[in-house]
């Protein structure tokens, strides 16, 4: 059974890289490259839902892999995580996000000569509510294929993550933690603080419903004992044998 410094570390490490890749992925092919603004988002959904599923199924054994404080509510409003715990998970991906914002603006340094910045790049209302939609459908579909008993919940996370970054006006940040650290990035990924404050809003107003929902569509777990992201292990319902009958 991991340690709640393993928990942490794991959150840590999996919310500084999301946010490496986050930010990255759209400074590389725009700033660096010179690529134009769709090209570069086809570019982010494709690296951010690689490196997802990469540390989803790195780190989901430790610490559930939630590297996002929106899914950390859901769980702490369908109990199945302690409010206390769940303030330490929120913490160390907070900080853990925050040193990614600058290994990612460290990396690009010598060409862009910028480690802080305030963004300037405003949101408009319709965005808010694509940040509702994308953060309802990311905790549901985490729900679902937790208490559905999926054992693909990380390749089903990376695949929505991906699919909605370029479907939804926002680009669906659905996760406040990085909203929070896009507020201080030059990349065309940035938000400016204002409109950042709606967004985490609509985040977490879009987890809650999606607990709602999918706690009422799913009650428990359909198999008993069932670890998040590890479902693989065998029901303990048997079922009787059919001798040839149905």
């Amino acid at each position: 059974m991991p340690t709640l410094k393993q928990n942490l570390l794991a959150e840590f490490i999996g919310s500084m890289f999301l946010v490496v890749v986050a930010i990255a992925s759209t400074i590389l092919p725009f700033n660096i490259l010179g690529g134009d603004v769709a090209l570069s988002v086809l570019v982010n959904a494709f690296a951010v839902a690689l490196v997802l599923f990469a540390l989803i199924e790195t780190f989901a054994s430790i610490s559930g892999a939630h590297f996002n404080p929106a899914v950390t509510l859901s769980l702490v409003v369908s109990r199945d995580i302690r409010p206390r715990v769940a303030g330490y998970y929120i913490a160390a991906q907070f900080a853990g996000g925050f040193i990614g914002l600058l290994a990612a603006h460290l990396m690009f340094y010598d060409a862009m000569g910028t480690l802080l910045v305030v963004s300037d790049t405003v949101k408009t209302p319709g965005t808010f509510f694509a940040e509702f939609i994308g953060t309802f459908m990311l905790v549901g579909v985490i729900i679902g294929c937790v208490r559905g008993g999926s054992n693909k919940t990380s390749l089903a996370v990376a695949f929505l993550v991906g699919g909605l970054l370029v479907t939804t006006s926002s680009t669906m940040f659905a996760n406040p933690m990085v909203t929070f650290n896009r507020m201080f990035t030059y990349a065309i990924c940035g938000i400016a603080p204002g409109s950042a404050v709606f967004f985490i809003i609509a985040e977490v107003l879009g987890a809650l419903a999606a607990t709602v929902t999918f706690c009422y569509i799913f009650p428990s777990r359909v198999k008993d004992k069932c670890d998040p992201y590890d479902c693989n292990k065998p029901s303990l319902i048997q079922l009787p044998p059919t001798n040839g009958r149905m």
